[in-house]
């Protein structure tokens, strides 16, 4: 699309604001066990697990990383999108900790917003990843009544070749760092946050995750990688998504590998499960077993990954503009670019009813 269609489109435009979707965290020690009981809330998660992760936060002063590298990606993409002539503000709303999505909203309201797109910082289907947020949004704006903005989601981007772009360049500069030599023998090992099987086959997350995976491997000319997964919080007797990147390092150990490198494919940017579970729990396995380990950069604040969302947003605005669903929708691999509008029966808990 030329820049000219671009900004011809743009004074016509059908959204009024970008609403960026998160996670949140903590920001200070008194905000750890009211956050996890957000989280947690409803979720057959045992008390004793919520009180070990209360512990990780405790290593870093009870600060999650993700809302500063929130506001890194949203001040960045303030800067991206004005230098490309497309003033839309930038809003951002949390499910779990401040700000919050009600009071975001509200705040939408009260500035007159009548329809936004979102902007949810996953790349992958699942229901924590898509429709629990859907369903957050669509209690604010219940709770808000009728003159609540309209949210119309971007697509999910797992396979957007903005994201996979970002990923190939965040995983060459992690081999780099590794002695041609040796480089050849090194294993990648993706990663993502587990989820109970129940979930999972009710979404294409593991589908997603593992094309994901396989486009950055081919982009790098790279064989003998893995899907492995991280940070479970269900009991031991629920099946979760495996294997766990810990149990994995031991096998791969065992084999005789001496070089990993960990790209954490199922975040964007560096949550505490990034650099704890994988930082600190996966380093320490691997110094144990004496295995070198670099960690790849998360997509964060890339020019590329940048780019991506500013490409979905005109993507979306030329649809809308359109009256439908003509907008040209680039995705690599075999997978096909994901939907606009999620079906009825999309990215299900997999709780009993």
């Amino acid at each position: 699309m030329s820049s000219s269609a671009s900004l011809s489109m743009l004074r016509d435009r059908p959204y009024e604001a970008l609403l960026v979707v998160s996670f949140g965290g903590p920001e200070g020690p008194e905000d750890v066990l009211p956050f996890l009981e957000n989280v947690l809330r409803g979720k057959n998660v045992p008390r004793e697990r919520m009180l070990q992760v209360a512990e990780h936060y405790k290593h870093f002063g009870g600060v999650s990383p993700i809302n500063a590298q929130n506001r890194a990606l949203i001040a960045a993409l303030e800067v991206e999108l004005s230098s490309q002539g497309i003033k839309l503000p930038v809003y951002w709303g949390n499910r779990n900790w401040h700000p919050l999505l009600p009071d975001t909203l509200r705040k939408m309201t009260a500035d007159g917003v009548g329809r936004a797109l979102g902007f949810f910082t996953s790349a992958y289907s699942s229901y924590s990843g898509c429709r629990q947020y859907r369903e957050n949004i669509q209690q604010s704006q219940a709770d808000i009544g009728p003159t609540s903005p309209r949210i119309d989601k971007l697509r999910m981007f797992f396979n957007h070749p903005g994201f996979i772009e970002t990923m190939i360049d965040r995983t060459g500069a992690a081999l780099a760092e590794i002695p041609d030599f040796r480089r050849p023998a090194v294993k990648l090992a993706f990663t993502a946050h587990s989820i109970p099987l129940a979930m999972a086959q009710g979404c294409r997350y593991e589908q997603q995750l593992r094309e994901a995976a396989r486009l950055v491997a081919e982009g790098l000319g790279r064989g003998g990688w893995q899907l492995v997964y991280q940070s479970r919080s269900g009991p031991p007797s629920q099946p979760w998504l495996g294997p766990d990147v810990c149990d994995w390092l031991k096998e791969t150990a065992a084999e005789g590998t001496k070089d990993v490198v960990v790209i954490p494919i199922g975040f964007i940017s560096d949550h505490l499960e990034v650099i704890y579970d994988l930082d600190t729990e996966a380093r320490a396995v691997c110094k144990e077993l004496g295995i070198n380990m670099v960690r790849a950069a998360t997509a964060g604040t890339h020019p590329r990954f940048l780019r991506m969302i500013r490409e979905l947003i005109l993507e979306r605005i030329a649809s809308a503009s359109a009256g439908g669903d003509f907008a040209e929708r680039p995705a690599l691999g075999n997978l096909g670019p994901s939907h606009d509008v999620c079906p009825v029966d999309c990215c299900l808990s997999g709780r009993p009813k």
